[in-house]
């Protein structure tokens, strides 16, 4: 097992000298790091007289949605290369214009962050988690520029971890343009770092796990292990490591207790971020590196066009994330089961609640998978203070697309025991992801790109069609009992025969019952009138003060009982009648767990689709 610095030692260093402009330099220091603060410095050189652009981005790579990474950004000056001032405006918060004669500009700021996780700069004495739009200015016109960071770390943080390229000098890395920088998150710190080779299609890959936690070597062993484990059934799915950039991947994982909850892809890395403990919660925090080492194929190689390239000034929309996001979330748990990391039972039974979830959910009235990837802007971690209505008009596009990819994984098993949704997956890869351009795909694709590719696979296009047209751009749901059927699996009412009165969450608030969870459409309390914020008083006669009490009125009626309720909104006391429905919830449980014998074709079933990928 090699260390973090001869790892290093052993890359190839980016070369500069060949090319034909001065790369953009970055320095990065922490004077006042107890305080979260960052000094950073960059410099352009060459520059042609007139206005440069200075920018903060408002986006990140992974993200989908604004925020405005300028609000951390103070104390800016700028000067020329002989250290005289430079006029500066601020036409936006997120823009400085520089009045330039030309030559060497040099900009310094002050970067505040406080938050470590994929999205955000984390800065403290203990570390410093930098996400690079969080962290670095740009400007205009230099986007093909190389890029060179040098990092100044405190005594005693020892590492630096990235997926940028090493130079001779350890604390200094290139890249090779603004949109591969933007794309390398960096951990400084007292980094435990555990380290391995791949050969995958003739090529050696270099894995690197750089863990910043508190926890032992042993846990840190036992997690490199799992991670190990993880990128083995990877490539099983995929049939090959994707060519990786300077020949390695960096899995760059921040398990604190100030930290927050995250994973974030990258081109040649991930961010993994927890305030967890690798003791309690590995299979947790390693089912997140699943989901993430997935992405190095699907999204950041295997890419549709409305995310390529990144634009680091708007969100990023795209029709797409039911595939991109939600086919990975179902692959990380399928991953988990295949690499014996999560038990076959417990990635059926969650499955199968994703699914139901997805089935029973409103907001499928409203929106098809393709649009509400559309909503991303709105809900991937953005922020918004007025009341929305979410609940009943979205379904998250991770958990849409999780139970779309269920539901053709088995579709095209059923067709042919040669086929798979890992099939389909390799098809997408050869014609859209193998092929890579400048660090990025030389061939992104595009709704209509799918659906070609999932007919010849098929060999069937009206099938491929009618799929797209009812559960990619419809809103139907496939039939889960009947595909899940074919592997031993029973799909059945979770609650067979009991009332419901609808799944929302009621908190004690004095002598009555607060609702404190929203509403959801076609629920039998939403059809009574109830809303979010109302206090019930009364249900059939009887004063409601506890939840247990509303469970135990509910379970002594049957579906289409009519109680009474008696309950207090805006406009004051209110009665109405609640005619409680059959709970529609479903669940999937194997056949022998509920005393059916599976046959030996449905286990073999099972065993193709939840047994590893790997051929050797």
């Amino acid at each position: 097992m090699r260390t973090f610095a001869l790892a290093v030692a052993l890359l190839a260093p980016v070369a500069l000298a060949a090319q034909r402009v001065e790369p953009v330099r970055y320095d990065v220091s922490f004077p006042n790091a107890v305080h979260h603060e960052a000094e950073i410095t960059v410099q352009f050189s060459g520059v042609r007289s007139g206005t440069l652009a200075l920018r903060m981005s408002r986006s990140s790579p992974g993200r989908y949605a604004l925020h405005e990474f300028a609000k951390n950004v103070y104390g800016v000056r700028v000067e020329d290369g002989a250290g005289q001032s430079l006029a500066v405006t601020h036409p936006s918060p997120h823009q400085w214009d520089v009045a330039t004669p030309g030559g060497t500009v040099r900009v310094r700021y002050t970067l505040f962050g406080d938050r470590v996780d994929g999205t955000y700069a984390g800065i403290s004495l203990a570390h410093a988690h930098l996400n690079m739009p969080a962290t670095f200015m740009w400007a205009r016109g230099y986007e093909t520029r190389p890029m060179e960071v040098t990092f100044h770390p405190l005594a005693g943080w020892r590492r630096v971890a990235t997926q940028l390229a090493p130079t001779a000098d350890s604390l200094r890395f290139t890249a090779p343009h603004l949109q591969y920088f933007m794309d390398s998150p960096t951990m400084l710190g007292p980094l435990v770092v555990r380290s391995w080779t791949v050969t995958s299609a003739g090529r050696a890959a270099e894995f690197r796990v750089a863990l910043d936690h508190a926890g032992t070597d042993a846990e840190a062993d036992a997690y490199a292990d799992g991670v190990r484990r993880i990128v083995r059934e990877t490539e099983g799915v995929w049939g090959e490591l994707p060519a990786f950039d300077f020949g390695r991947y960096t899995f760059l994982a921040a398990y604190l207790p100030w930290a927050s909850g995250d994973g974030m892809e990258h081109r040649n890395s991930t961010s993994l971020t927890s305030s967890g403990a690798l003791k309690s919660r590995a299979t947790t925090m390693l089912g997140t590196v699943a989901h993430e080492f997935f992405h190095a194929w699907n999204v950041e190689r295997l890419r549709p066009k409305s995310l390529e390239p990144f634009d680091f000034s708007d969100a990023n929309p795209s029709s797409e994330l039911w595939l991109a996001e939600g086919f990975t979330s179902y692959y990380g748990e399928l991953i988990m089961t295949r690499a014996g990391l999560v038990p076959a039972p417990a990635f059926i039974a969650s499955a199968g609640a994703n699914a139901d979830a997805v089935a029973n959910a409103p907001g499928r009235r409203w929106f098809s998978p393709a649009e509400m990837s559309q909503q991303a802007p709105f809900v991937d971690a953005a922020v918004s203070i007025d009341p929305q209505n979410k609940a009943n008009t979205f379904i998250s596009y991770y958990s849409w697309g999780d139970a779309i990819a269920l539901g053709l994984d088995l579709s095209l098993r059923a067709r042919n025991d040669t086929l798979s949704l890992d099939t389909f997956m390799r098809a997408l890869w050869n014609e859209f992801g193998r092929a890579q351009a400048n660090y990025a795909p030389a061939k992104p694709y595009r709704l209509e790109d799918a659906r070609r590719v999932l007919g010849r696979v098929a060999s069937d296009t009206a099938w491929a069609n009618a799929f797209f047209a009812r559960y990619v751009t419809g809103r139907e749901v496939p039939d889960y009992a009947a595909l899940a059927a074919r592997a031993g699996i029973v799909v059945r009412p979770a609650h067979a025969a009991a009332a419901w009165l609808g799944d929302t969450r009621l908190a004690p608030n004095g002598a009555r019952l607060a609702v404190a969870s929203p509403l959801l459409q076609g629920t039998p309390l939403y059809a009574a009138g109830v809303e979010l914020g109302d206090q019930i008083a009364q249900l059939d006669g009887a004063p409601i003060t506890r939840a247990a009490q509303v469970d135990s009125i509910v379970a002594a009626h049957r579906p289409g009982d009519r109680l009474p309720i008696v309950f207090f909104s805006r406009d004051g006391s209110r009665q109405a009648v609640l005619t409680l429905a059959e709970n529609p919830h479903l669940e999937f449980v194997l056949g022998e767990a509920i005393g059916q014998q599976p046959t030996p074709a449905q286990l073999a079933f099972r065993q193709r689709w939840l047994g590893s990928a790997r051929k050797d």
